[in-house]
């Protein structure tokens, strides 16, 4: 028997069934891509932890009408090809090293110059000092937005030879990582050679290059203690530092609901305390993980740092300086940081 009960019940299925396929129509899925290599859980490259970490963040944030999927490893594009998309809002979040945009941006290699930042306190300070203004209003102005300042130090790990000195590396064949640091080591004599750091491992294995510099993170996720026998690594100071910031297409960030960008900022402003503190403790990681390999490992202090300091001032700032007002213009505001 139809009762006015059962003919409203019947009456409201639609409209809850038409509410429920709205609210799983507006649900949208971001990917985002990055070159490390992969994690589970608490173990595994801190990065890809980071963007998984922000990944539920954010779906966390809004309710699920945010979602995402993480390709690690260069799976989804190839690793110079991450920033171009992002530009162009085919990839909606990346995490990259900025100096990787160098070359559409010459101002971004300032964000890999040797001895430009020396701690983790002065590359942080960035964020708000005019320097860091400057990055982030360029960045937008190419169609990029920085979600996630983080910052990362590093070393040099060597198959033939120890490396204290820019002296040390006259002769060797070496990845540089940016070509403000590459022009730094040809300076001291050395032959540089350029390629992400995902490719190093077999550089290094087929004696195309002997000598690296990259993160502590990326030297011990690519297992590059398998194939050195020296390390010079970061300690209270470091004569480089990278930014490597999750990054969002400008154009998929102006096409979300206002909640759902501040639930992005938010997430991301939130991480970079998790990113400095597990960048630092990479830091010590490294010295322990190689030592235990048996290489024989020197960490860097203030003292140590002057000569980089000295050889990255007279050939790669000049070069940078020399390239145009805009260049020398960062670099100085760089310097006051």
């Amino acid at each position: 028997m139809l009762t006015r009960r059962t003919a409203l019940a019947g009456l409201a299925a639609p409209a809850v069934l038409g509410l429920a396929a709205k609210a799983r129509a507006a649900t949208r899925t971001f990917r985002i891509s990055h070159h490390y290599p992969g994690s589970t859980g608490d173990e595994g490259d801190f990065r890809d932890r980071m963007c998984r970490r922000f990944a539920a963040s954010v779906e966390k944030r809004t309710e699920g009408a945010m979602r995402f999927e993480v390709y690690p490893g260069s799976s989804l594009m190839k690793t110079f090809a991450q920033f171009d998309a992002l530009r162009k809002g085919a990839l909606d979040f990346g995490l990259v090293p900025t100096t990787y945009a160098g070359g559409q941006i010459p101002e971004m290699n300032l964000t890999f110059m040797p001895a430009i930042v020396t701690n983790y306190d002065q590359a942080y300070r960035w964020k708000t000092a005019p320097i860091g203004q400057e990055i982030t209003r360029l960045l937008e102005s190419k169609g990029v937005k920085i979600i996630t300042w983080m910052w990362e130090s590093g070393g040099i790990a060597a198959r033939d030879k120890r490396i204290l000195k820019p002296s040390d590396v006259s002769g060797l064949k070496v990845r540089g990582g940016s070509r403000e640091m590459d022009i730094m080591f040809k300076a001291a004599g050395a032959g540089a050679i350029s390629m992400p750091s995902n490719e190093i491992y077999l550089a290094l294995q087929t004696g195309a290059v002997t000598a690296c510099a990259t993160s502590s993170t990326s030297l011990m996720s690519f297992r590059l203690n398998e194939l050195s026998k020296y390390l010079l690594a970061p300690g209270s100071s470091s004569f480089f530092f990278i930014l490597e910031p999750i990054l969002m297409s400008k154009d998929i960030f102006d096409g979300l609901p206002k909640e759902q960008q501040d639930a992005v900022l938010a997430a991301g402003e939130e991480l970079e305390t998790f990113g400095r503190k597990t960048s630092e403790e990479d830091d010590k990681l490294l010295v322990e993980t190689f030592r235990k390999s048996g290489l024989t490992v020197d960490t860097m202090d203030e003292a140590m740092i002057q000569p980089w300091h000295d050889v990255a001032r007279d050939s790669a700032w000049k070069d940078f300086a020399a390239r145009s007002s805009e260049t020398a213009r960062f670099l100085k505001l760089a310097e006051q940081a």
